[in-house]
């Protein structure tokens, strides 16, 4: 259910789109992105994946609609993954104990979307696995910064997730552009990011990946327009900063130190 999108100038029918060819996203090094962590959800006999990021050993930040489910969800959570269809020895599975989604998310425009993930025991970090920093409270993406997505997503529209960590490099844009477009776009909790000079796009499946900018986590994939590849919608976290250190302290009254991710 993740995909990264490049679109060029070869065409293929598309059911919504018209005219445009889609190829994937670039395959990342193995075990480049240690942060990275891959979902897999369980409600009742349905299964679903998304994306999701370690930011404390046994903490992990992730899109609240992803686990947004009727019924009893269960998470597990692989971390130091490249190739989610092998048994790698760099894999650790952790179910998840705890579920924190924002109070005040919404479905009605995916508002405050947004999850904490408290790992049932910490991840052993090493160099498959690391945290990644987050953004602070005062810190904010510009327009223009380039920035990258990771996660496990389709290829194309009719094949299935990638076994493999693609990547895309999406640049951050105008509020306004998003505001045009979603209804309830908030500028001080979103992030608008893509366009459709660059052709490249974030798409299903990507939800709870991180977007990262200068080695921090800036944004979580979030949501788009139905048949619009390009903007999309994601959830700005320096503006939840506050609100996950305090969900944190609840986690663990103590400090746990964590090696973060350096390229």
């Amino acid at each position: 259910m993740l995909l990264l999108l490049l679109l060029t100038n070869a065409f293929v029918l598309l059911p919504w789109a018209g005219a445009g060819r889609i190829i994937g996203g670039r395959e990342v090094k193995d075990h480049s992105r240690p942060y990275m962590a891959f979902l897999k959800i369980k409600t009742g006999s349905k299964p679903s994946r998304c994306g999701g990021f370690l930011i404390r050993p046994d903490a992990v930040l992730s899109a609240a609609h992803c686990v947004d489910k009727e019924g009893s969800v269960n998470v597990t959570v692989i971390l130091g993954a490249h190739n989610v269809k092998k048994q790698e020895q760099s894999q650790q599975e952790i179910p998840a104990e705890r579920l924190v989604i924002h109070p005040e998310y919404s479905r009605d425009g995916k508002k405050n979307d947004i999850v904490l993930l408290k790992l049932k025991k910490k991840a052993e970090i090493n160099e498959y696995v690391r945290c990644i920093s987050i953004a602070k409270e005062n810190e904010r993406v510009r327009v223009g910064d380039l920035c990258t997505v990771s996660g496990w997503g389709r290829t194309s529209l009719k094949k299935p997730g990638s076994d493999v960590l693609m990547e895309v490099d999406l640049e951050v844009q105008y509020a306004e552009i998003c505001e045009q477009r979603f209804r309830n776009y908030q500028c001080q909790s979103m992030i608008c990011v893509g366009d459709e000079n660059s052709k490249k796009s974030t798409y299903k499946g990507d939800s709870g990946g991180p977007l990262v900018c200068n080695k921090k986590a800036h944004g979580i994939v979030s949501h788009g327009k139905p048949g619009c590849l390009f903007p999309k919608v994601f959830t700005r976290i320096s503006y939840f900063e506050p609100w996950i250190r305090k969900k944190l302290k609840g986690f663990s009254r103590k400090a746990i130190p964590c090696i973060p991710f350096s390229d």
